[in-house]
């Protein structure tokens, strides 16, 4: 029997891989198969394998108990069977398990700490060069965004005409050279791929594998793009055998990484070659192959998903009207009783594109729009840069006004009793939030003024308790103490914008 390779002790809700070699001949991705069972007194999960170049295989496992497990790993990948045992120790202090829908509307870690998603788009941050990828994490590990939405294909759109660092299979592009701004959509230009489909490339999921355990060390969510249109190298047109073996790889790759949110596609009703019927197909692989129950989603360009179709977890949302954005946010939770992300809701930038040209002020107002309604927003951010380094789409430096203010938004979050936000009607002219727990109704509320410049705000809730009030400068960054009061009562504001009155009973 051949060695086998893997770790006699991994943390709960850590990575456990099993490496072994195995054939060489014929197609390794498609001919032999790889699987593993894994077992305590708690659970049995069967998953997938795969091939990882060089005449090794793997099977990864994602433990969701403390104790002594037993494996198995067999198939036609080898003529041995191999088996062992490994020890589960508890989860370390920043080790809160995989994120869950919680409350119907919200999230929370396995463990039951509450997530509060407060996201950025960074499309093709991985496919970059290695210098600029470690500038990406320094940047993030800086922030508070604690979940990030990019691809695992390579994307070819606007300000982003380069080269990946690696393609997902074996084969050759076709020649970019004569493409521009102007004629990045010729189908002529296009031509010339050479790829094999039944031969992946490991160098290119190892890449990615690696970021997403970067992202995991720093208590981020790497929300997956598996698929999407912006492609000149052929592999949004790719056979229904195509798409199930990149599926499949796909999930035995990732899926044992705690941190992963599978989003089926970005944009996916501008795929022309792809039916609603794949769309299904797709989830229902992710469905079958995903032991770990990850979130899923898919996210629109023009025409959103049927997010009440029970594979959802989640909603992944893009605008769908010129102006109105997180103003919907409470219509689609009622919809599709669901979380509610808006994963793209314009940002902040000043490219020629409407979609990318935003004030940081108008990216915060959106976002504290969608959390007083009970949801929650993406940031992205689309500045002009001299090497045209665009973090929307490569990731580097934050050069906006809006990650200050999403952080000290993040602290407000966790400050609210209770797990998560929903709307209530206090004015009808502001946007006014309280406690998705009935324990903590009455307790708490956040009401946020948006574009409004009111000099002062009356309010009565009773005349038998006292609450304290505090006035939020959104912008600025402030919370000023207003005091404690009864019955009826007047809160002076400074009558400008983007301010917000917190009262809490005392």
């Amino acid at each position: 029997m051949s060695r086998c390779l893997y770790p006699s002790v991994v943390e709960r809700w850590c990575v456990f891989e099993v490496a072994v070699p195995g054939r060489q001949d014929r197609n390794p991705f498609v001919d032999w198969f790889i699987k593993g069972v894994f077992k305590n007194k708690n659970e049995e999960v069967e998953v997938d394998g795969f091939y990882d170049g060089e005449g090794m295989y793997k099977v990864r496992f994602m433990p969701s108990f403390e104790g002594e497990y037993s494996f198995r790993v067999f198939g036609s990948f080898s003529d041995d069977t191999y088996s062992g045992s490994f020890t589960v120790t508890p989860a370390s202090k920043n080790n809160h398990g995989p994120v869950r829908v919680a409350n119907t509307y919200h999230f929370a870690y396995e463990d039951g700490t509450p997530y509060y998603p407060i996201g950025t788009t960074c499309y093709v941050w991985t496919h970059q060069k290695p210098e600029l990828q470690e500038q990406t994490l320094a940047t993030l590990k800086d922030s508070a965004f604690n979940k990030i939405r990019f691809c695992i294909l390579p994307k070819h759109y606007v300000y982003n005409f380069n080269e990946p660092q690696t393609y997902p299979y074996e084969g050759a592009p076709c020649d970019s050279s004569g493409l521009t701004r102007e004629n990045f959509m010729d189908p002529e230009l296009l031509k010339g791929n050479n790829w094999d489909f039944t031969r992946l490339n490991p160098k290119h999921f190892q890449s990615i594998e690696r970021r997403i355990q970067d992202l995991m060390d720093l208590g981020i969510e790497a929300d997956l793009i598996v698929m999407h249109p912006y492609d000149r190298w052929g592999f949004s047109n790719m056979s229904s055998e195509a798409d199930e073996l990149y599926w499949t790889y796909v999930i035995a790759r990732f899926a044992a990484f705690r941190n992963v949110w599978w989003s089926l596609a970005n944009e996916y009703d501008l795929m022309k070659s792809k039916t609603l019927r794949d769309w299904e197909r797709y989830a229902a692989i992710v469905c079958e192959k995903d032991p770990y129950n990850h979130l899923r989603s898919i996210h629109n360009c023009r025409s959103i998903y049927d997010f009440n179709r029970p594979w959802v977890t989640h909603c992944s949302i893009q605008r769908v009207d010129q102006y109105k954005t997180a103003e919907l946010t409470a219509d689609y939770r009622q919809r599709y009783r669901k979380p509610v992300i808006l994963d793209e809701i314009c940002y902040e930038g000043n490219i020629e594109h409407g979609w990318g040209n935003i004030s940081g002020q108008e990216l915060v107002r959106r976002f504290w729009e969608a959390t007083c309604r009970g949801g929650y927003a993406t940031h992205g951010e689309t500045y002009i840069h001299p090497e045209e380094i665009l973090w929307w789409s490569h990731g580097g430096e934050l050069h906006g006004e809006s990650p200050a203010r999403l952080k000290f938004l993040y602290q407000i979050l966790r400050d609210v009793p209770g797990h998560g936000l929903k709307p209530y009607r206090l004015n009808s002219d502001s946007v006014t939030a309280v406690p998705e727990s009935t324990a903590h109704h009455g307790t708490y509320y956040l009401d946020y003024q948006g574009f409004n410049r009111a000099s002062f705000r009356n309010y009565h809730f009773d005349d038998e308790h006292e609450y304290q009030v505090d006035v939020i400068d959104t912008w600025n960054m402030t919370i000023t103490d207003a005091g404690i009061h009864q019955g009826k009562f007047t809160v002076k504001l400074p009558g400008r914008e983007y301010m917000a009155v917190r009262i809490r009973k005392v």
